[in-house]
């Protein structure tokens, strides 16, 4: 086992946990796992099995390609246990974070998909790079600009909670997208503090 998938094995673990369970969900009726608000409380899981939800190939490909960068930046940058644990919290936020989206919006009613769960985890990473050294420091910033550029060009605190994107046959939410940075960003920064105060730096 080379040294950088040992440092970042459980990372890795999470993108192939998020890849695997997307590639069976289709085998179950979608409306058993998508995120739904109105069962929020009464079925919490779903903030969880929702990732696993997607509703045409193209979105499932689009998600699984996401889930290889991230597997890919986790290992090139070693990022450890914390930065792993940090992104598992971040996932069921993101979705718990849809609650959030302003009224005039419109209802959402199902929601499915990796793209929000995949934002949480470039946030992330994104603060473990911050805290890094010289080169990866600069690569923290750069993924960190774009991250913010998208956020901003997508405008997810205004219009409608659906979108029609073109290149993409499904209706897009970017207000999970939105919700995953957050959620991964303050994660993240938990985690890198927790280190600080309590035990090594952060790998």
């Amino acid at each position: 086992m080379s040294s950088a998938f040992a440092a970042a094995r459980l990372w890795w673990g999470l993108c192939v946990l998020l890849a695997a369970g997307a590639l069976l969900a289709g085998a179950v009726p979608s409306a058993r796992l998508d995120w739904q608000p109105g069962l929020a409380a009464s079925e919490p899981w779903r903030a969880w099995s929702a990732a696993w939800v997607h509703w045409s190939p193209l979105h499932l490909a689009a998600n699984l390609a996401g889930c290889a960068v991230l597997g890919a930046l986790g290992l090139s940058a070693r990022l450890g246990t914390p930065w792993a644990l940090a992104w598992f919290a971040a996932w069921p936020l993101t979705q718990w974070g849809l609650l959030l989206q302003p009224a005039s919006a419109g209802p959402l009613l199902h929601f499915g998909g990796l793209s929000g769960v995949l934002h949480a985890g470039v946030a992330v990473a994104t603060v473990a790079l911050l805290l890094r050294p010289s080169r990866e420091r600069h690569i923290g910033l750069a993924i960190a600009a774009g991250l913010i550029a998208k956020l901003w060009l997508e405008q997810a605190w205004t219009g409608p909670a659906l979108r029609d994107v073109p290149g993409w046959d499904i209706a897009v939410v970017p207000f999970s997208h939105f919700s995953g940075a957050v959620a991964g960003g303050v994660c993240g920064t938990v985690a890198a503090t927790w280190q600080r105060l309590c035990g090594p730096a952060p790998q």
